[in-house]
């Protein structure tokens, strides 16, 4: 049986990267054959098998042929007669488009590893413009690459221009762009993604209130990158610096100012209200790509939220209180945390202000763990009931959290003044 190693196990090998998953290509079998020597079948588009011993996956050799629009409209062959050239030439990108035989040699008929040693993310050849979930791959293996110094080549981004201008991503379903985006979202360097897309046409048209940000000027003294789509990328990338793989605290981060590509011209570079008037292109977003509950909650907080934690030292401790009580930090706590990280990105993602401290999440937290500290059973224990136990409730935790800002204050400094010029 001819079995070779394929795509990003040989491609992550040679980029001295840890291995992740190992996927095998077989030439010359059948299912038939596959089953009789104890593989089980478990592919439901194209014949993809178990080892019986590793449980690693094994395709059989195959070519696909276009058969309709977008990345689902192809017909598989599988027949044995397949070689493994003509699977390769399938796939993707050069870098994936490598097989290592079981002595360790590599079979690279489209110079996947000259592309790996220049750091280049090339297609294959032309087949790559009948999958336009191929552009979203890009961006994504961009988002993980992009620190180890690949680009794009021209030719490729060309082409990906053309895909976009033909309406290709028309097709794409919302369940595979949020996969792609997630997974981006969770990588090194999600600017890499935005960037890319943004580059060959493609955000307008997966994420159009993610690239209306683009051109849309800021306060110079607050945002030395100006542009508000830039300052997004750097958000982003501090958020995937704090929170590394996790694309809850990236999708907040992500989103988290998209109410600025709606204030009036007339208004800028101001962005009085931004926080209130995102909310509605965020749920907009939220709704067309079916986000999950958890990405779409903490979004819409910290979103509305983060001008008054960056003004959280102006803020009286009652209204602390009701900023926790509006997240529903009493009953989900873990957001408070997760807040206070995403608003800590919104601070640092600026040109200049990558290491600049962040002590108004540290008030926040503060507050937060203070309240928490207050429980209903202790006031009832002394005695309080019914009615007037909620109102006491609060009232104990409103003075936890002032007698927690007196220990340690917050050292927010100019924050109220800055973020009403955010």
């Amino acid at each position: 049986m001819k079995i070779y190693l394929v795509g990003g196990a040989v491609r992550d090998r040679l980029l001295g990267l840890p291995p992740g998953d190992r996927d095998y290509v077989v030439v010359g079998e059948t299912q038939d054959t596959m089953e009789a020597a104890g593989f089980r079948a478990i592919g439901r588009d194209f014949p993809v098998f178990l080892h019986p011993g590793t449980h690693e996956e094994h395709a059989l050799a195959r070519t696909e042929r276009k058969s309709g629009r977008g990345h689902r409209g192809f017909v598989v062959d599988a027949d044995p007669s397949v070689t493994l050239e003509e699977d390769l030439q399938r796939r993707d990108f050069t870098i994936n488009a490598i097989a290592e035989d079981a002595d360790g040699n590599l079979v690279d008929p489209h110079g996947g590893v000259a592309d790996i040693a220049a750091r280049v993310l090339r297609h294959v050849g032309p087949a790559f413009a009948e999958d336009p979930l191929r552009v979203l791959r890009a961006a994504r293996f961009m988002a993980r690459f992009a620190p180890l110094g690949f680009r794009v080549a021209d030719e490729t981004m060309a082409l990906m221009r053309a895909m976009v201008a033909a309406g290709e991503l028309d097709t794409l379903t919302p369940e595979r762009v949020w996969q792609e985006l997630s997974r981006a979202l969770a990588s090194a360097q999600p600017s890499a993604f935005l960037r890319t897309l943004h580059d060959c046409g493609a955000l307008a048209v997966v994420l159009p209130e993610v690239d209306a940000l683009y051109g849309v000027p800021q306060h110079a003294e607050y945002h030395p990158e100006i542009d508000t789509g830039v300052h997004q990328e750097l958000v982003s990338d501090m958020a995937a610096r704090l929170a590394p793989g996790d694309a809850l605290i990236g999708f907040a981060a992500l989103t988290h100012d998209l109410g600025k590509a709606l204030t009036p011209k007339d208004e800028l570079p101001r962005h009085i209200g931004h926080e209130h008037a995102g909310l509605k292109p965020l749920a907009a977003l939220c709704d067309r790509l079916r986000v999950p509950a958890a990405h779409r909650e903490l979004a819409m907080i910290a979103c509305r939220e983060h001008l008054n934690v960056h003004r959280i030292d102006e803020l009286r401790d009652a209204t602390v209180y009701d900023l926790i009580a509006r997240c529903d930090g009493f009953r989900k706590p873990e957001r408070i945390g997760q807040l206070a990280t995403v608003c800590e990105a919104d601070k640092r993602g600026r040109l200049g202000s990558a290491d600049a401290a962040y002590p108004q999440g540290r008030t926040l937290r503060r507050a937060h763990a203070a309240a928490l500290a207050v429980h209903a059973r202790d006031l009832a224990a002394d005695g309080v009931t019914g009615p007037a136990l909620g109102e006491a409730l609060r009232k104990a935790r409103i003075a936890a959290i002032a007698a927690a800002r007196r220990v340690a204050p917050g050292d927010g400094g100019d924050a109220g003044q800055e973020s009403r010029r955010l």
